[in-house]
């Protein structure tokens, strides 16, 4: 049993996460395994899974007195697969952690692949239920798992990276949109490609579809060959990885793109400086950023690395140009990302007309009561 401290209950009927303070006191239950949450007077809250490792100790999973086991698990695969039935993409995120009901577990689908990821000690024993109810539902798929290693480190398990029990391919070449992506099951960041980003890709592409594209972050060059399908003339992608670098020279080659892009594996705030000092212009400029503000108290500093890469951004935007411009941190909300980005506009001097306001993939939905599940938020602007 999991009994919180008086005040403590009322945002547990809603969202999942429960935090060590608000534990007044727990027995009866070891790391990775169920628990009955309670409130103060001892009524039921819901049933979670308890880890008493780190800050976020429990994830509730049903607010409902039934039992929360593997038939349970396997039960929600379903429901969230069949949601997805609709998005027409060959890549889909299957599974979305709470926003699913299954805190801490992620699933993706690259065609013929299933990758699974398992972020909780907890999901983490639940692994081979939620692999047997995906191919229950999907047919004997080969699975590849990628455990978050600091998450796992963070939780105290031990993360599985690599095929589970058999090989599958190397590469699968999937189809976005019109754009052949390559991704590689198992490696590269995410699960293999940011697919919280695959509808803002054909939107921006669309949004343009002509001059010089400049795609900053690039990471597989994503934007950019949605870019150069949709008429753009070429695109200079900026990218520190060598293993994205590596990717995005494959995406090019697969579109038939390689003869007009080229590829620049240097620091994105370096380039922009050198871009703004060489009078360098572009029509479209991309920037999809990691995750600056980790934390909250990383939030001012990661404030400034967005409006200095916007005021960059903007300095080299051709007149008439557009920048479409992300954060996926989530501790920057919309209202602050947007006044960041007013801020480094004013200070540029760009009349700048907002053309939509562009949010994660619906294969990544989120829940009003948990906003956490919203995180991805962007900007498509014109200059005036």
């Amino acid at each position: 049993m999991l009994r919180l401290k008086r005040g403590r209950d009322r945002r547990a009927r809603t969202h999942p996460w429960i935090f060590k303070g608000d534990v007044a006191d727990v027995s009866d239950v070891t790391a990775g395994d169920a628990v009955t949450v309670l409130d103060a007077g001892g009524r039921f809250v819901g049933r979670g899974l308890f880890n008493p490792r780190p800050a976020l100790c429990c994830r509730i999973y049903t607010w409902i007195d039934e039992p929360l086991d593997r038939a349970f698990v396997a039960g929600r695969i379903p429901t969230a697969v069949q949601a997805r039935e609709g998005c027409g993409r060959e890549a889909v995120r299957l599974v979305w952690s709470e926003a699913d009901g299954l805190p801490g577990l992620v699933v993706d689908r690259y065609g013929p692949v299933l990758v699974v990821q398992c972020l909780t000690l907890g999901m983490a024993r639940h692994r081979a239920g939620v692999v047997a109810a995906l191919r229950e539902r999907l047919g004997d798929l080969p699975v590849v798992s990628m455990d978050d290693a600091t998450m796992a480190d963070l939780e105290g398990f031990e993360p599985v990276a690599g095929w589970l029990d058999r090989q599958g391919p190397d590469e699968v070449v999937v189809d976005e949109a019109g754009v052949r992506v390559a991704v590689r099951p198992g490696t590269g960041h995410k699960t293999g490609l940011y697919l919280d980003q695959a509808e803002n890709r054909a939107r921006v592409a669309v949004a343009d579809g002509r001059g010089d594209v400049l795609d900053v972050f690039a990471y597989s060059a994503g934007f950019a060959c949605h870019a150069l399908r949709a008429g753009g003339a070429r695109a200079v992608c900026v990218e520190s990885s060598a293993e994205a670098v590596a990717a995005a020279r494959r995406n090019f080659e697969l579109n038939g793109f390689a003869d007009r892009a080229e590829i620049r594996a240097v620091n994105a705030f370096d380039e922009l400086r050198r871009l703004d000092r060489e009078r360098e212009r572009f029509d479209l400029v991309v920037l999809d950023p990691p995750p600056f503000a980790r934390g909250r108290t990383a939030l001012a500093s990661a404030l400034r690395g967005y409006k200095e890469i916007n005021l960059r951004a903007l300095r080299v935007l051709a007149p008439g140009g557009r920048l479409a411009t992300f954060s996926c941190s989530h501790h920057v909300d919309e209202t602050t990302f947007e006044a960041t980005c007013h801020d480094a506009a004013a200070d540029a001097g760009v009349r700048l007309r907002v053309l939509d306001r562009l949010g994660q993939a619906a294969d990544h939905p989120m829940l009003l009561t948990v906003p956490e599940t919203r995180y991805l938020k962007g900007l498509l602007l014109e200059a005036l």
